[in-house]
């Protein structure tokens, strides 16, 4: 199925490509009354190289920019507890006010009830966003370096005019290297809001996706990423009725025959608090087999922010570690949903708890 490098070969396990925010979270308030913010730090790429490092112990690092000033050294820090590797941060000079370069900040509020969770970015200008094709050495990463594994996706393709052709950069180093390519078209509205619309995000997904090993997305990307619109699936999208999803997966992976694995999660939103949550993940074997995790019905949510991200991190570790398509969306469905219990964008759940979910394992008390 993936013919993923040995680990003896490469630097890395795993190596994402995207911006990492500052975020500042009002905890129990709103953003538009809190007075005080527990700051975390954030991003769609960065969170599945910090999982695989802090739950599933790989080997991981971030490429991306930061503004040289004390924001952007802040960020840094949350990366290095994280223990993702910081050595391909770009640094950019500092001009004292930002005019012309800055580091970007996520205001998040958690949601609770009958109020969703809610996210105000600050991010233009950033040193990340205005990182452009050969401000890399893509060559000395995947030729000399070597990783077994790279992930990126829709949000950072989204960011300015010049990431997508970053991303597709590094893409096309990364295949000439052997390395598996995954990708979370991970859909914002907001982001593409002034930079073309929807028109815009479909044209710059579908031009990245020929290079995709691994494609990733939540129910409604594929439509809106990529512009697939299945008789009977748009007007019907229950999370719980995985027959949609496998007729969406199906009519992407008849035009895009070169995808290995596709995975969506799914999730019927019953409050902010209460979600149903699952994954559907297709692969290439056999003509093409679906994999289906157990729905998790009524699951409670402290803070959904960065669930799909968790989501994508144990997929691909059990893609990568294990060689197996049914384990991994179940290895990914499992880590996503206890990503969801812990406030912040990242994991705090280690392996063991993974799989004791996977088990079907309780949360009755351990001692």
């Amino acid at each position: 199925m993936l013919k993923v490098k040995s680990r003896e070969s490469c630097l890395f396990d795993e190596i994402s490509l995207g911006e990492v925010m500052l975020r500042l979270d009002p905890g129990d308030m709103r953003v538009r009354t809190a007075r005080t913010f527990t700051a975390w730090e954030g991003g769609g790429e960065y969170n599945v190289a910090r999982g695989l490092r802090r739950c599933f112990g790989l080997r991981t690092a971030v490429v991306t920019a930061f503004a040289d000033n004390d924001v952007g050294r802040l960020v840094e820090d949350f990366i290095l507890q994280g223990g993702v590797d910081t050595r391909h941060i770009l640094w950019r000079p500092y001009d004292g006010l930002g005019r012309s370069v800055r580091n970007g900040l996520n205001f998040t509020e958690r949601g609770f009830g009958a109020r969703g969770a809610a996210g105000t970015s600050d991010r233009g200008h950033t040193a990340a966003s205005q990182l452009k094709k050969g401000d890399i050495d893509w060559e000395s990463i995947f030729g000399k370096d070597g990783a077994r594994w790279l992930h990126t996706g829709g949000i950072y393709a989204g960011l300015s005019e010049t990431t997508a052709d970053v991303i597709e950069e590094a893409m096309i180093a990364a295949k000439k290297h052997g390395t598996i390519i995954s990708y979370d078209l991970n859909y914002r509205p907001s982001l593409w809001k002034n930079f073309g619309g929807q028109k815009k995000a479909q044209e710059v997904n579908r031009r990245l996706v020929r290079y995709v090993d691994v494609l990733i997305g939540n129910e409604e990307d594929f439509t809106a990423c990529l512009g697939f619109h299945v008789e009977g699936v748009d007007e019907n999208l229950s999370a719980l009725d995985t027959t949609n999803f496998k007729k969406m997966i199906s009519a992407v992976t008849a035009e895009f025959s070169h995808l290995s694995v596709v995975a969506t999660t799914l999730r019927t939103v019953k409050s902010a608090s209460i979600n149903d949550w699952a994954a559907v993940c297709w692969s290439s074997e056999n003509g093409g087999t679906f994999h289906e995790s157990i729905v998790r019905e009524n699951l409670e949510i402290y803070d959904r922010v960065g669930g799909g991200d968790s989501f994508a991190s144990g997929l691909v570790y059990g893609l990568m570690e294990k060689g197996d398509a049914g384990l991994a969306v179940d290895y990914g469905a499992a880590h996503g949903a206890l990503a969801m219990t812990t406030p912040g964008d990242t994991s705090m759940a280690s392996l063991a708890e993974v799989e004791h979910l996977m088990k079907g394992g309780s949360a009755r008390v351990a001692r």
